[in-house]
């Protein structure tokens, strides 16, 4: 929102800062959305870019990537049109779908295991990343998840047998402990992991700091790259 604020000023400054600013927060925001609001996404896309089968320029057909470009239709045609409030109100837009996500993240986590674990990545912990500025439960909801699988996997490779079918990561961390597939040390550390993902996960009365989803975001990406 102070990117909004600050373009609206008049200063043609500001103006080259919106241009760059912006661009990074789409780059960072539109794979949130391709991953987790996939029904949103060409909604999404449409405020940036313009539609290719466009025949004029001017309301309903403006977007954010025209402004960029430096293009804004005929002062003949539209002499009252104001290209940055339109890219104001896309950019709203765009700010509102990006927030839904936090809002429906207990549905899409539930379902994340066969959509977006099927090649475990360093995107997932990315899009943690990047979703931390959104919601810091849901970023570190999603890191949980990522270690999760990650430690199933771990123990299907070395045969652990886990009883439970759909296990925790606590479920897991003993296991893998008491089979000798790593020491005191990192079964701690997992533990520590899984309390913060327990507090993201768990709606209580404490919210989740965001230091601590940092903590548990750096602290997967650690387990994913040392254990296996």
């Amino acid at each position: 929102m102070q990117l909004v604020i600050a373009f609206r000023k008049p200063e043609s400054t500001k103006e080259a800062s919106f241009t760059f600013e912006y661009q990074k927060w789409y780059s960072k925001a539109l794979p949130v959305v391709r991953r987790l609001a996939v029904d949103r996404y060409d909604e999404f896309k449409r405020y940036y870019e313009p539609d290719p089968k466009r025949k004029s320029l001017g309301y309903g057909t403006y977007v954010i990537h025209d402004f960029i470009k430096g293009v804004a239709p005929s002062r003949l045609h539209l002499p009252d049109f104001d290209t940055k409030k339109q890219v104001v109100q896309g950019f709203l837009n765009q700010i509102a779908i990006l927030s839904s996500v936090a809002d429906r993240i207990d549905s899409v986590l539930a379902d994340i295991e066969g959509h977006l674990f099927a090649d475990l990545k360093d995107a997932e912990l990315v899009t943690a990343n990047t979703l931390l500025k959104v919601s810091p439960r849901a970023a570190g909801s999603l890191a949980g998840v990522v270690l999760e699988a990650h430690l199933q996997r771990v123990a299907a490779s070395h045969a652990v047998k886990i009883a439970k079918k759909a296990p925790t990561i606590a479920d897991l961390n003993d296991p893998l402990k008491q089979e000798g597939v790593y020491e005191t040390a990192t079964w701690r550390k997992i533990g520590y992991l899984a309390d913060l993902r327990n507090l993201c996960s768990h709606k209580k009365d404490a919210e989740p700091t965001a230091a601590q989803v940092i903590e548990l975001i750096e602290g997967v990406n650690w387990a994913v790259k040392t254990i296996a």
